[in-house]
This record gives C-alpha cells, structure tokens and sequence, in this order.
C-alpha cells in the first residue's frame, strides 16, 4: 500500500514538472524580433517588427521602432494575443505561432487586416 502511494506520488510529480517545462519552452520559442507585414493599410503601418523579451520571469513585447508596449500579452499553446495603442484607442492582435510564423489579423476601428511575422535568425 505504501509503495502505491509512493509510485502515484512519484507520477504525479513528473507529470507536474513535464507541464512546467513545456510551458517554459512554448515561451521561449516566442522570445527574439519577428519583422512583421500587416496587408492593406497605409505605408507607414505596413511593416516593423516585434520584440519579445524575457523579464523577471514574465514574457512582454514591443512593437515598432518607438518600442511601444504590448498590453494584456498573452501567449498560450500556439495562440498569441495582445493589444497596442493606436490613435488614442487600443487596436488587438490575435495570432498562431507555427515555429518561426506568426499570423492572424489586427482589429482596429477601420477594420480587420491580415498579419504574418517571421522570427529573425540570431546572427
């Protein structure tokens, strides 16, 4: 009886850590500068890059060469989401990560517009 427990504790243990893992690496596949292109809109909104960075233990983003703060940045199982200031307003970015991919759209006051980034390899 006790070294059923044992054993159960034990499994549970490991499956508790191979959890924490996997998330750390979901996160730090999103960590670097990722140039991304938004379709149909002006000139000076079409393309930049993103940032994502590690910091005391939380993932934040920028956007822009203003490096503008992403807000409400959430990242989980291949979905990220957060949001930017623009015009006085926030517009909302929803994305898949598919390896060194992103995309999904921006939704703004004037519409919804298509966004693909890629990850720039680390010279």
């Amino acid at each position: 009886m006790m070294r059923t427990k044992y054993l159960l504790m034990m499994i549970m243990a490991v499956g508790l850590l191979s959890i924490a893992a996997r998330k750390k690496v979901i996160a730090d596949e999103i960590i670097g500068t990722w140039k991304y292109t938004i379709s149909n809109v002006p000139p000076e909104y079409e393309s930049g890059y993103m940032i994502f960075e590690q910091k005391e233990n939380k993932t934040v983003g920028f956007m822009g060469q203003d490096k503008q703060p992403m807000q409400e940045l959430s990242i989980a199982q291949g979905k990220v989401t957060f949001a930017t200031n623009f015009d006085g307003g926030l517009i909302k970015y929803t994305l898949t990560q598919k390896g060194d991919s992103l995309s999904g759209a921006v939704s703004t006051p004037y519409g919804e517009f298509p966004v693909v980034a890629v990850k720039e390899i680390k010279k």
